[in-house]
C-alpha cells in the first residue's frame, strides 16, 4: 500500500493539514516548512491525488460519462470500449479525469447525475441517447451545465450537443455496395426498428434503393432482437417462399452469426447465392466463414469528438457544430465476392 498524506505529515512533523494547504497551495507557510515537507514526500514516495485534491479545491477537472447500468449489454462490446478509450484519452489529453456513473433509466438517471452536479463534482457530462429524457434535459439547460449526447437525440426539443455515426450514409453505402456486386433484392435486418440508429440505416437504404431504381418492399424490411437465435429465425422466414432476397444488411454480428447458421442449414451458399453486410465490424467478421462485409465505423474518433466537444463547452471555447457525424466505409470480405457473371472468375 502507498503512502498516506498521515505518512508525510508524521515524517515532516507536521499535521496533515499543513500538507494538504501546501499541496493545495491554500495559504503562505514557510520555506523550511515546505522543504521539509517535500523531503518527506520523495523519502516516502508519495505521489498526491489530484482527483481527491480538486474535489476538495472544488476545481474537479473531470468530466463524466453516464451509463445504463441496467442494460449491460449494451456496454460489453468493442463499440462500447473503443469509444470510452476516445473519450479517456481526449479527457487526459485536455488534463481531465473521466467518472463513469450510473444513468440507468429504471431509476430515471436523473437523481443521480444531478447529486453530481449539486456536489459540484464534475465539470460537464457524455451520456448515449438510449438514457435520454425530457427532465434530465430540462434540468442540465437550467443549470447552463455542459453536455453532449452520444447519439442523435431524437426526442430532444431544445438544440443540443452530440455526436453520432452518419448511420443514413452506412445504410447507404451497404446498398451501395451490394448493387455493384450484382445484388438486386436486398433485405434489412434490425434488432429494434424503435431505435434511431437503425431508423437512420433503413432511411438511407431506401434511399439508395430508389436512386438505383429499385423497388421497396416492406416484407424485405425485418425486426427482431440482438441475438443469434433471432438471425437465425428471422432469415429462415425471409429465404422460405417466393420472391427471397439476394442479399441481407444485418445491425449486428449476433444477428449475423444466425444468419450464416439457417443458409447453411438450408444449403444456401454465400455469397453466390446469398450476399451479407454486417453494420458491426467485429473480430468476429473477420473469423466467420465466409468473412463478413462489414460497415467500418471509427468508435474511437467517435469517443474523441464527444469529449472534445464538451471540454469545449467547459473552457467556452468557440464550437461551431452542434452536431458531428462521423461517415462509415465499407470493408469488403467473403460475404459479398460473389463472382459475377462474364468476368472471367
Amino acid at each position: 500500500m502507498g503512502a498516506t498524506i498521515k505518512d508525510v505529515a508524521r515524517l515532516a512533523g507536521v499535521s496533515h493539514s499543513t500538507v494538504s494547504r501546501v499541496l493545495n497551495n491554500k495559504a503562505v507557510i514557510s520555506d523550511e516548512t515546505k522543504k521539509r515537507i517535500y523531503s518527506a514526500m520523495e523519502e516516502l514516495k508519495y505521489v498526491p491525488n489530484d482527483l481527491a485534491r480538486s474535489f476538495a479545491n472544488g476545481n474537479p477537472s473531470t468530466i463524466a460519462l453516464a451509463i445504463d447500468t441496467g442494460n449491460a449489454s449494451d456496454y460489453s462490446n468493442s463499440f462500447f470500449s473503443n469509444t470510452v478509450f476516445g473519450i479517456e484519452t481526449a479527457a487526459h489529453k485536455s488534463n481531465y479525469s473521466l467518472m463513469v456513473v450510473n444513468g440507468s433509466k429504471s431509476h430515471d438517471g436523473t437523481e443521480d447525475i444531478e447529486r453530481l452536479l449539486m456536489g459540484k463534482r464534475i465539470n460537464g457530462i457524455i451520456f448515449p441517447e438510449s438514457i435520454v429524457n425530457k427532465s434530465l434535459l430540462k434540468m442540465l439547460d437550467e443549470k447552463n451545465f455542459p453536455y453532449v449526447i452520444l447519439g442523435h437525440p431524437m426526442d430532444a426539443e431544445v438544440e443540443t450537443d452530440w455526436v453520432d455515426i452518419d448511420n443514413r450514409q452506412a445504410g447507404e453505402a451497404a446498398v451501395k455496395h451490394l448493387i455493384e456486386k450484382g445484388y438486386r433484392r436486398i433485405a434489412f435486418m434490425s434488432d429494434g426498428n424503435d431505435k434511431v440508429f437503425n431508423q437512420d440505416r433503413i432511411e438511407g437504404y431506401k434511399k439508395e434503393l430508389k436512386k438505383n431504381g429499385i423497388e421497396i418492399d416492406e416484407k424485405l424490411i425485418v425486426e427482431g432482437v440482438s441475438t443469434v437465435e433471432s438471425g437465425k429465425e428471422l432469415t429462415e422466414k425471409l429465404l422460405s417462399g417466393k420472391d427471397v432476397p439476394d442479399a441481407l444488411i444485418c445491425s449486428n454480428d449476433r444477428m449475423v452469426v444466425g444468419t450464416l447458421r439457417a443458409a447453411n442449414e438450408k444449403g444456401i451458399v454465400v455469397p453466390e447465392e446469398l450476399g451479407i453486410i454486417c453494420c458491426d465490424n467485429t473480430p468476429v467478421m473477420e473469423l466467420s466463414f465466409p468473412s463478413i462485409t462489414s460497415l467500418n465505423v471509427d468508435t474511437y474518433k467517435l469517443g474523441i469528438k464527444a469529449a472534445e466537444k464538451l471540454i469545449g463547452r467547459i473552457e467556452d471555447e468557440m464550437v461551431e457544430d452542434r452536431a458531428n457525424l462521423l461517415p462509415t466505409d465499407v470493408i469488403e470480405r467473403g460475404s459479398t465476392l460473389k463472382k459475377m457473371k462474364g468476368a472471367g472468375i
